[in-house]
């Protein structure tokens, strides 16, 4: 199967022109939508949540990923076959969550180049074909690269920044929840939120931090939008504190 990963939004023509490509050379593989309001024009906490999204991957499948502000410069087009799934889009950082959790991860640079390809649409005149090859079992159009030179070694294991917010207003943030030791807990300027287990736990209008589903420390608000509460968008930045720090309560 191929799944697709973009920040084209669930609107407009860009999705349905991407997923025709796939149908013409491609045709019979199930193509998945697996998300497409990845945050927009930001490689980095979009590859945080691809690599939080990938254990629910089927091994042996395609994703094609595009979050990509840079198209049409000089930035690589990769493929990347990582723990046996395979990855296709622009070299920005967008795939290192990916290879750095990886048991073994091996990149290409893309060197296909189509008689036809529009400068701001890659994902569909390039990438697509490239994805809709691999399904097939074809060779990569590309030269192998050292796993070192698309690695992004300043960025963090974990991103202390949301990531994404949900259609219910809660905050997912780069940070995975395994990762916080008991006596920790998240805040949010200076002031500790509860950790809890999940959303029935909380006192109404309690704000409060949980594991989300895909292993993530996420921000909610009990019957409410905690974005809206607290103003929070992706890129806002969160602490890991003692959870017994004083400070207001939220």
């Amino acid at each position: 199967m191929i799944l697709l990963f973009t920040d084209f939004g669930w609107v407009g023509p860009y999705v349905g022109q991407v997923k025709t490509v796939l149908a013409d050379l491609a045709p019979g593989y199930p193509v998945i939508d697996l998300m497409h309001d990845a945050p927009a024009f930001s490689p980095k906490p979009s590859s945080y949540l691809l690599a939080a999204l990938t254990p629910w991957i089927p091994r042996q499948a395609v994703v094609l990923a595009v979050v990509d502000p840079g198209v049409g410069t000089a930035r690589r087009g990769l493929v990347v076959r990582a723990d046996q799934r395979w990855y296709v889009g622009p070299d920005n950082g967008l795939f290192d969550g990916v290879i750095r959790r990886a048991g073994a991860a091996h990149p290409w640079e893309i060197t296909l180049s189509p008689t036809s390809m529009a400068r701001t649409f890659h994902g569909r005149d390039l990438f697509a074909p490239v994805a809709a090859r691999i399904a097939f079992g074809a060779s990569v159009p590309g030269e192998q690269l050292p796993e070192s030179t698309v690695r992004r070694p300043d960025w963090p294991d974990d991103l202390a920044e949301v990531i994404y917010i949900d259609g219910f207003g809660n905050a997912m943030t780069g940070i995975r929840a395994e990762s916080i030791d008991p006596g920790l807990a998240l805040s949010l300027d200076g002031r500790p939120l509860r950790g809890l287990g999940t959303f029935g736990e909380a006192e109404p209008g309690e704000t409060f931090w949980y594991a989300n589903s895909l292993g993530l420390a996420e921000i909610a608000l009990r019957d409410g939008s905690a974005a809206a509460r607290h103003g929070l968008t992706v890129g806002a930045a969160v602490k890991v504190v003692n959870r017994n720090a004083p400070g207001p309560g939220l």
